[in-house]
């Protein structure tokens, strides 16, 4: 008798990555290409209510950063993924023991990892043969197949699933739907890089306020540290992180943003929000991964004329008069 099928098994290659160049395997990037199939199959499952509740990645970067990018847009926080050493260079076996390591109340758990293990286990476990397809296009770049599995992933063995289906990368939509998974405007990237935070970072030398710049990424302008609001932070939360990364700075971000402005992209308005946050630490040089950008401490008037998005100036001006009260 077959056994009753109660859970579900997400397997998922990671998205098209670079070749190997001068990194190792292991640290191979994803391309842009991969992270957007990524991104377009977690929408997808988002409006297929199919949203897993558990994903373990290998943490090899492309299968990672897949993992990632897929769990935001179905509005999981990167946090929440669990990494798996045994994904990585996995063959049947080992793959069949991160199953069985699954947590036993998780009904639907994504695996994201590489081939051939995956589709070897994809092959193991389904009941019917595997459609004739080239080794490697069962399971493309970025490419996910649902299983339903008996409820005891300890036991596992040959043909004791069901394919329900096989979700090629390149059948779903180009665009990502805003405001959110429901929505019926159609945006270049997901609705949540849409909403972004900002800081001001500021410090008092002499009782004068002072202003930390740096440079953009390509380094042709002055900026101050910007980024997504990333799934899972509070838009403080995302502001400090960004300050962190961009700038190599720790401090206070205040309770209330300064005010907030837009500006387009991606086929849409970015929304900033922008909070002042006092520096209390700059991590040194050697420790900050973006030290290319450089850091500066101006006058806020030097600060509102350097910066090249106009509508900082009017609120570094502001925090500037606030501070000398």
């Amino acid at each position: 008798m077959t056994p009753t099928m109660t859970r579900e098994l997400l397997l998922m290659r990671h998205g098209k990555a670079y070749r190997k160049a001068e990194t190792e395997d292991f640290q191979r990037p994803i391309k842009d290409a991969g992270k957007r199939a990524a991104q377009r199959l977690g929408v997808w499952l988002a409006r297929q209510h199919l949203t897993p509740n558990q994903i373990v990645a290998s943490p090899a970067e492309r299968a990672l950063v897949t993992a990632q990018k897929s769990a935001k847009t179905m509005g999981i926080p990167a946090a929440r993924i669990e990494q798996d050493a045994r994904i990585y260079e996995a063959g049947l076996e080992a793959l069949l023991a991160v199953l069985t390591d699954c947590r036993p109340g998780a009904r639907r758990v994504m695996l994201v990892g590489h081939n051939p293990g995956l589709e070897a286990l994809l092959e193991y476990l389904m009941d019917e043969p595997a459609p004739k397809l080239p080794r490697g296009k069962l399971l493309p770049a970025a490419g996910l197949a649902r299983l339903e599995l008996p409820d005891d992933w300890s036991r596992l063995g040959a043909r004791c699933g069901r394919l329900i289906e096989l979700a090629p990368p390149k059948q779903l939509p180009k665009k990502f739907p805003f405001p959110d998974t429901d929505g019926t405007e159609e945006r270049d990237r997901p609705a949540y890089y849409y909403t972004q935070s900002s800081v001001i970072p500021y410090r008092l030398r002499g009782g004068r306020p002072e202003i930390l710049l740096i440079a953009s990424s390509k380094g042709k302008h002055c900026v101050l540290p910007k980024g997504i609001q990333d799934v899972g932070y509070s838009p403080r939360e995302s502001a400090a992180k960004e300050a962190w990364e961009e700038a190599g700075i720790e401090g206070e971000v205040g309770a209330q943003p300064l005010g907030a402005y837009q500006y387009p992209k991606w086929g849409g308005t970015c929304t900033v929000a922008v909070y002042p946050m006092a520096v209390t630490r700059e991590i040194p040089e050697e420790e900050w991964e973006e030290s290319h950008r450089g850091r500066e401490w101006v006058s806020p008037q030097e600060a509102a004329a350097r910066l090249r998005q106009a509508a900082l100036a009017p609120l570094v001006l502001k925090l500037a008069a606030q501070l000398t009260r």
